[in-house]
Parts: structure tokens; sequence; C-alpha cells
């Protein structure tokens, strides 16, 4: 049997894309607030060992973001812009991490009411080919939206 709380992160057989699954306990209309504000976008977004700064974060259709993830000297930016924003169930957002400016992704956050209070997200990461998309995973992607998922479940819990 499935956990509720499992992230399933997987890679399209068919085209360049990752898709990830996630229950929240709560509504939609907070996680759609957490990942807006971006005083709580820093409390949960990436892995547990690198901190979070925002330089700006203007989600809005046709606003943009930067921020920053740091360990020690580590540092690793991202940027991109909002192309849509629909209040409590849609963001279609460019992300570009800026170790490879190339590599743009397309990507889609989809909410939806999974009754009781729950919230089911759908996030799909499009880019240009079925290599970025590997890079993308196996640049620890992954553990980075695991436990970010898991962060904020802590943050849902608290506000």
């Amino acid at each position: 049997m499935t956990s509720a709380h499992e992230t399933r992160i997987v890679s399209d057989p068919d085209v360049p894309l990752v898709r990830i699954t996630r229950e929240f306990d709560a509504p939609r209309e907070k996680v759609f607030r957490a990942h807006t504000d971006p005083d709580l976008v820093v409390r949960w977004l990436g892995p547990r060992d690198l901190e979070t700064s925002i330089d700006h974060y203007d989600c809005r259709t046709g606003g943009s973001y930067r921020y920053v993830q740091r360990r020690g000297d580590e540092e690793y930016g991202f940027h991109g812009c909002f192309h849509e924003v629909r209040p409590d169930e849609l963001i279609v957002q460019t992300f570009t991490f800026e170790g490879t400016p190339d590599g743009v992704a397309l990507e889609k956050l989809v909410l939806e009411d999974s009754g009781d209070g729950r919230t089911r997200l759908t996030s799909t990461s499009l880019v240009d080919s079925f290599a970025d998309r590997d890079a993308f995973v196996a640049s620890g992607m992954e553990t980075g939206v695991r436990e970010g998922y898991e962060r904020l479940d802590e943050v849902l819990a608290q506000d």
C-alpha cells in the first residue's frame, strides 16, 4: 500500500518530462500560499542542508523570481518567470539553474482538492532533451524535492 504522503517522481518515457505527485494534509489555498509567499518559500524549498535566500519573488502572471541556495561555501542560483498564476490552482513558470544557463525547464504546478481538507499536487518539468532530463534527475533533484515536501508538511502544520 502506498502512503498518501509519498512523493512520486516519474520520468516520462515518451517526452523529456519529469512528473511529481504528492498529497498534503492542507487545503489548496494553504498549499498555494506556501508556493507564492516568499516568507514561506524560504522555509521549505529544497533539501534540509541548504539555506535559501530570495533576491526577488513576484509570483503573479508576468512576474519573475530569483533565489540562491547555500551550503557552506557552495552557492546555487536559480531564476525564472511566472507565465500564468491562478490562485489556489495553477502556477506555470520557467526554471533555470544558473550553473547550466542554457537548460531552461517549463514547469506546471496543479493543485487539486482531494477532499477532507487535503490537496493533491502534480508538478511537471519539461526540458529540451532526454539527456537534459536525465541530468536534471541525476543532479540530486529527487532528494531536494522529497526533503522539500517533508519540510512543506512541517510549514503547513504550523501556519
